[in-house]
């Protein structure tokens, strides 16, 4: 019987560990190759690549030094901002909410551009204010690792704010009133209890954040190439295009930086599980929020603030960008034109990586959706052997930089004699192993959430096991399929980690051919395609809204 259980998760597991594990193997591979580097498989196996990583020790400096700064930053700004939007009342809190996550649906190449069309030395917007002003020298400059630091907090540290907010929401208000009873102001009470009792959520972010920041590419790539500022994961993208490529050097270098985020995330977890902070018992409890008179106005600044700075700032800047055919803030010189648009729209190079993006997202998010549908329910409503083991296969891309697991897809699929490499096969392919962790989080959030009384309930009254699946459990799960859907949609049109190692003449993608069309030093039409991008990403957004308002409806 217990055989026959395995039946189940034995296809799974097997499944799951050749799309994810696979590459690895590969990676691990080449990082122990100590012979000729363009040999594969290796002849020689040694420890010489990993021997030769403190060689760079200014590589790992520069990457402690970003990550450090822009989650101190993110952290800085997710808690300010949580803070007001969820225990104090101000005007238009609702819209906020929303507001304050849009910078991650923007993604980090996007904001990276806008910032460089800005902050950029010299040519940036706001350095061009500061000359016509008078003012000697640069007043900001992005290409900096403090801007590097700025570009990636405003734009991957997005999930700070959702952590700490709901660790925010979930807080009971009467430890806070208790405070203000006994005497304690409002700002005492907010450090004297709110602080720490949200504190292992806002360590746990902190943790989260610092791993994501180690693994960031995108906004280090176009901010730090032009000074030669090189963290691990754009010297990674170095090694493997220099003449010859140092694929070793490239593969040690993945996998240290994968050790490190592994760990920090396995912090983040172990902090979450021992926290002593618990606040919420059996007794119910609304999250309630505090009037905090005229100071409104200067917390509502500080919201619109943040907002202008992530959002309207950026998007305006590249769409002044994208309309000139020289990129400047003063309108009474400019030249406007649609060039920029008609070119990255013409059925050239452009317009392929647009449709082949379009294709792919549509494709991964289709497939992904019902492939992390069998995962939940072997994971979360079988009783099947080996569930654990599965769901720790799933989400093992995770804690590997998106750069690093492209790297090792290249290997691994090229050694296969199937023609797929270059093709949108295998782009298809690498999106569906990375956005299976998005969509299996997504998905089992409202699985767990089904009593599953009412799945036995059905199987009482006679249904048999498809009939209970079509008229209970998927209605039920409707909400989650459709949110899985679209974020993996989103996930798939912006993503350039994994893209930039696998696409081929043939397969280009959006995110890549930004990048490509930013190195050519095409301001114009980079910005327009990084507006295209965002379109589309947004549409993606407003459809997931208007498909759960209809089905609100429906359950209605």
């Amino acid at each position: 019987m217990r055989t026959g259980r395995w039946l189940v998760t034995a296809p799974a597991l097997l499944l799951c560990g050749c799309l994810v594990l696979y590459p690895v193997f590969f990676l691990l591979q080449e990082s122990l190759n100590a012979g000729d580097p363009m040999q594969f498989p290796p002849l020689q196996y040694g420890l010489d690549n990993f021997r030769a990583i403190p060689d760079d020790a200014r590589v790992i400096g520069n990457t402690a030094l970003v990550a450090l700064l822009a989650t101190g930053m993110a952290i800085a700004f997710g808690f300010v901002l949580a803070w007001i939007l969820t225990r104090t009342v101000i005007p238009g809190r609702r819209l906020l909410e929303r507001l304050m996550e849009l910078p991650y649906y923007m993604t980090p190449l996007v904001g990276a551009l806008a910032w460089g069309v800005l902050a950029g030395p010299k040519t940036g917007f706001i350095n061009q204010l500061w000359h016509a002003l008078g003012g000697g020298g640069d007043l900001v400059n992005v290409y900096s690792p403090l801007g590097i630091a700025w570009v990636m907090a405003l734009f991957e540290g997005t999930v700070a704010f959702v952590m700490i907010a709901a660790a925010m929401k979930s807080m009971d208000p009467s430890l806070e009133e208790s405070s203000r009873v006994l005497g304690a102001g409002k700002l005492r009470t907010t450090l004297m209890v709110t602080l720490p009792l949200v504190a292992p959520g806002v360590l746990s972010a902190a943790v989260f954040v610092f791993a994501e920041m180690l693994g960031a590419f995108a906004a280090a790539f176009v901010l730090g190439i032009p000074g030669r500022f090189f963290v691990i994961t754009t010297a990674i993208w170095e090694a493997t295009l220099s003449y010859p490529p140092d694929y070793g050097r490239a593969a040690a270098l993945g996998l240290s930086l994968f050790a490190v985020m592994l760990l920090t995330l396995s912090l983040a977890r172990l902090i979450m599980r021992r926290g002593s902070f618990a606040t919420i018992s059996g007794k119910a409890f609304r999250p309630r929020a505090v009037s905090v008179g005229r100071l409104r106005w200067a917390l509502l600044a500080i919201c619109w603030a943040y907002v202008a700075l992530a959002v309207i700032l950026p998007l305006a800047a590249l769409l002044l960008t994208s309309l000139q055919s020289f990129a400047t803030v003063f309108l009474a010189q400019s030249r406007f034109t649609f060039d920029n648009y008609r070119a990255a729209l013409q059925m050239g190079a452009l317009g392929l990586a647009f449709t082949n993006s379009l294709i792919l997202g549509l494709a991964v998010a289709s497939i992904g959706a019902l492939v992390t549908f069998v995962l939940v329910w072997i994971i979360y409503r079988s009783r099947a052997p080996g569930r654990g083991l599965l769901e720790y296969v799933v989400m093992f891309p995770q804690a590997v930089p998106r750069m690093v697991f492209g790297l090792g897809l290249l290997w691994a699929w090229v050694n296969i004699p199937l023609p797929i490499y270059g093709t949108l096969w295998l782009l298809g392919l690498a999106y569906l192993t990375v956005f299976l962790p998005l969509g299996l989080r997504t998905l089992a959030g409202v699985v767990l959430q089904v009593d599953r009384g009412l799945e036995e309930c059905a199987r009482v009254c006679g249904a048999s096991w498809a009939r209970q699946m079509r008229t209970v459990t998927l209605p039920l799960l409707r909400p989650g399929l459709v949110a899985a859907w679209v974020l993996v949609f989103i996930a798939s049109v912006r993503e350039l980690g994994v893209s930039i190692f696998l696409m081929g003449p043939n397969s280009k993608v959006i995110a890549p051919a930004i990048v490509n069309a930013w190195l050519s030093s095409s301001a114009g039409l980079s910005s327009a395609m990084a507006l295209l991008q965002t379109g589309t990403v947004f549409a993606g957004l407003v459809l997931l809204l208007v498909l759960f308002r209809s089905l609100g409806r429906e359950t209605a």
